[in-house]
């Protein structure tokens, strides 16, 4: 790893030690204020010579290597860890740049691998390096033979869309999510306050409250700011961030669910977000703001030959399902075609979930007891990514059939579906 490691180990026992003397409150405070200055300057020269050898010996017992069929990684000081990933089963490696990183040169690789909810990191390397090994490695996932990935290199990328930070604060002060976030962030401290008449308890209560704000505020404006999309042979690149820089892909292929929300307020503008459910990933969103268009001109990117706008949605049966679910019953629909299953829900933020045929899992019909009195049913499909589209309140005998057409779809679709190593395929 790159020299500049043991300095972001270090803060791990550091942020442990604040933690806990941020819980004592009150007694640290007392145990702080008995010690003569000579002992308290003794104190925090030891703390970090304490931190300081931690993260010079983290860094110094964590090596990897690249062997024909694998990535090596070995790590750990007191528990020694070593991970053998498959170069076979990688499917996405994105690249990071925190703020210190970026000013020193230095960038992590975290790899997405088939089958692990975790990602495993590489941190820190030379920045140049970091790219030429993801270069590499993404090559291998790919098929190329390893005396072929070495020279393959970065692969080029057209850009499909950029969103202009401008866009990303208005979507921000126009989602009502943000504005009872912030309510509840400044209400709860207060309240809690005055009932325990400590400030202490108000000081435990606000911080978490300040970081759940934060990150759906400011934290997210941070993370999307300047938020690119462009396609390449390894599939969609995301790059975004002001003070955090990341690289990410989106792999060809492992797109489980394509999820298109519209916040009440973002409507009259025409303005959707896409989030997506990949396997083995965590990178939850391809588009944070764009117009419909726009956005729909990406989605065909990853679900190819998916036309979204040619969805006819029809909505639930309003005789059986006004007596289920009141009021918001108007918000389900369902459109199927030959590529998708795509469903709706929803009134003050419509949210639209689309999964490809060939990544159902499975196809379950669920009916509660005063379902079956009312005449109706729902339809879920499972997805790779533990996650399910449901087509809620349709009639009986309409859930029934779509039940059986579903799993034959499904069933077909998968036959027909691109392989996994994309970019030595034949053929389109």
């Amino acid at each position: 790893m790159h020299p500049f490691t043991p300095l972001r180990r270090a803060w791990v026992p550091i942020a442990a030690t604040v933690g806990v003397i941020a819980q004592q409150g009150d007694r640290a405070e007392h145990w702080i204020a008995d010690l003569s200055t000579l002992l308290r300057v003794s104190a925090l020269g030891g703390l970090l010579l304490v931190f300081g050898a931690y993260g010079f010996l983290s860094w110094w017992f964590t090596h990897y290597a690249v062997t024909d069929t694998e990535l090596r990684i070995r790590s750990g000081l007191v528990f020694r860890r070593a991970a053998h990933i498959r170069l076979d089963r990688i499917q996405a490696i994105d690249v990071t740049r925190p703020l210190l990183a970026r000013l020193t040169g230095v960038a992590s690789l975290r790899l997405d691998v088939i089958g692990t909810e975790e990602k495993d990191e590489l941190a820190f390397l030379g920045e140049k390096e970091a790219v030429a090994l993801r270069a590499e490695l993404l090559a291998r996932a790919a098929g190329f033979a390893p005396e072929e990935a070495a020279s393959v290199g970065e692969a080029p990328e057209r850009e499909l869309l950029r969103v202009r930070p401008r866009d990303v604060a208005v979507s921000l002060l126009l989602s009502l999510g943000v504005w009872a976030a912030l309510a509840g962030g400044i209400t709860a401290p207060v309240v809690v306050w005055w009932i325990s008449s400590s400030p202490w308890a108000a000081v435990v209560t606000l911080l978490p409250l300040l970081g759940g704000v934060w990150s759906g505020t400011a934290g997210r404006f941070l993370a999307e700011y300047d938020w690119t999309v462009a396609e390449s042979p390894d599939g969609l690149r995301l790059d975004h961030g002001l003070l955090d820089r990341a690289h990410e892909t989106v792999p060809p292929g492992r797109v489980q669910t394509v999820r298109i929300v519209e916040p009440l307020l973002w409507r009259r503008r025409g303005w959707v977000r896409v989030e997506l459910a990949v396997a083995g990933s965590k990178n939850g969103v391809l588009v944070p703001v764009a117009s419909r268009a726009a956005a729909y001109a990406v989605i065909a990117r990853v679900l190819p030959g998916v036309d979204l706008a040619a969805l006819s949605f029809t909505g639930s049966p309003g005789a059986g399902s006004r007596w289920v679910v009141p009021v918001w019953w108007k918000g389900y629909a369902l459109a199927v075609s030959p590529e998708v299953f795509a469903a709706r829900h929803g009134r003050l933020c419509r949210r639209t979930e689309i999964v490809p045929h060939a990544k159902a899992q499975s196809v379950r019909l669920t009916q509660g007891p005063w379902e079956r009195a009312r005449g109706v049913a729902d339809v879920h499909v499972d997805t790779g990514a533990n996650g399910t589209v449901t087509a809620r309140l349709r009639s009986s005998a309409e859930a029934a059939e779509l039940l059986r057409a579903q799993a034959a779809r499904s069933h077909t679709s998968r036959a027909a579906a691109r392989p996994d190593r994309w970019m030595t395929q034949s053929g389109p």
